[in-house]
């Protein structure tokens, strides 16, 4: 899908699509001599926020990165804690979710996760699946690496199976088999937590996203911080390519 139109002179844009890597939860709770847990359980107030402030500034869509393929190297004790919590927060927030008109969908390799909470996310898609207020996507067990290579497996499938000539295999053709297929791609990024990388998110999509990165950890992550994203993002003039006076042009 092309990137979003580029906003007339002189208009504030509004990312369509934000898409944000939530970084921060153990360093908070380190800082406090807390147990990581207790980072992991502040952070969700930071989602619940996170996708408040976007339907308040009319955002479309948004994308969270709740666990990398990377994350499941992490201690086993950890890893079983972020899973139970997201199936707790699943049970807990995903009808005040409906109630607000928010669709949610999950990207990754379901595969890895376990099947209660399998079932509880297909459940979630189908009690939201007719909202329209704001299309939330979450990445569990994602990587950018991961997707792609899962797309051109299916792609080299088709081909195989005579449904597909390799010589039609286009840009397009492999967005359709992404986890992303059917979503525009972001237009502003987020990273919380003081890194400046991308960590293998959105990796296809991210192709002329505008970054923004804070020193903020996730759990203090709120309105203001989220203003501040967009009002920078609001001064910013995306060329795609083009020069300075074919963009003004749109």
């Amino acid at each position: 899908m092309p990137p979003s139109a580029p906003q007339p002179p002189g208009t504030t844009a509004v990312p369509r699509h934000v898409a944000v890597i939530m970084d921060g939860n153990g360093r908070w709770a380190a800082e406090r001599s807390l147990p990581r847990t207790a980072g992991h359980r502040a952070g969700v107030r930071a989602v619940r926020t996170t996708i408040e402030e976007c339907v308040r500034h009319g955002v479309a869509a948004l994308t969270l990165f709740a666990f990398s393929s990377e994350n499941w190297q992490r201690p086993a004790g950890e890893v079983s804690l972020l899973m139970q919590l997201f199936l707790e927060s699943l049970e807990r927030e995903v009808a005040e979710l409906d109630a607000n008109g928010v669709r949610i969908r999950f990207i990754g390799d379901r595969a890895r996760l376990a099947p209660a909470l399998v079932t509880r996310m297909a459940a979630a898609e189908a009690l939201t699946a007719a909202n329209t207020r704001l299309d939330l996507a979450v990445a569990v067990a994602y990587g950018g690496r991961w997707d792609i290579v899962q797309a051109a497996r299916r792609l080299a499938g088709e081909v195989a199976a005579g449904r597909r000539h390799a010589g039609d295999i286009d840009e397009a053709a492999l967005a359709e088999c992404l986890a992303t297929a059917g979503r525009e791609p972001p237009d502003l990024f987020i990273r919380t937590g003081g890194e400046r990388r991308i960590s293998n998110f959105l990796l296809w999509d991210l192709a002329y996203t505008e970054l923004w990165f804070t020193d903020t950890l996730w759990p203090d992550f709120g309105a203001g911080c989220f203003a501040a994203a967009l009002a920078d993002f609001g001064g910013r003039q995306r060329r795609y390519g083009r020069v300075t006076g074919q963009a003004e042009a749109g």
